[in-house]
C-alpha cells in the first residue's frame, strides 16, 4: 500500500507544488518527495512505508536546501507512513527538533492523512 496525502487548499491560496525528488533535486543526495509552497508556508511532503529515521533525514535534508530561510519562516513537515515503528516519546522528540532547528511542526501521520491549509 502506498502513503497518501490530501492537502486541501481551503481559501484557494496560490500554492507552488514542486516534485523534489528527481526534479528540483535530481543528484544522489537524499531529499524528500514533494515541497509546497503557499503565501509565507513551507510543506516538506515525504512518503514512506515504516522508515521514519531515513524520512525525517530526508526532510532535514530538503529543508537546508531548499527553504528560503532554514530558522525562520513558517513551515510544516509530513511523514505519511504506512505504519509507524516509532514511540510516542520519540516522535515528541523529533516534533521539539524541528521546531527548535527549523521552526518547522512536524506531523508524523498515518496512511491516508487529509489535511487542511
Amino acid at each position: 500500500m502506498r502513503s497518501k496525502l490530501t492537502l486541501e487548499n481551503v481559501d484557494s491560496i496560490k500554492s507552488t507544488s514542486v516534485r523534489v525528488d528527481g526534479c528540483e533535486i535530481n543528484d544522489n543526495s537524499i531529499r524528500c518527495d514533494f515541497m509546497l509552497i503557499a503565501k509565507e508556508i513551507e510543506f516538506y511532503i515525504e512518503l514512506k512505508g515504516q522508515d521514519l529515521e531515513h524520512a525525517l533525514e530526508q526532510i532535514k535534508s530538503t529543508i537546508n536546501r531548499l527553504s528560503l530561510n532554514i530558522k525562520k519562516g513558517n513551515k510544516i513537515s509530513y511523514i505519511i507512513c504506512t505504519r509507524s515503528p516509532m514511540s510516542s516519546s520519540e516522535i515528541q522528540n523529533h516534533k521539539l527538533d524541528f521546531r527548535k532547528k527549523f521552526n518547522s511542526k512536524l506531523e508524523i501521520k498515518s496512511s491516508p492523512f487529509r489535511d487542511k491549509y
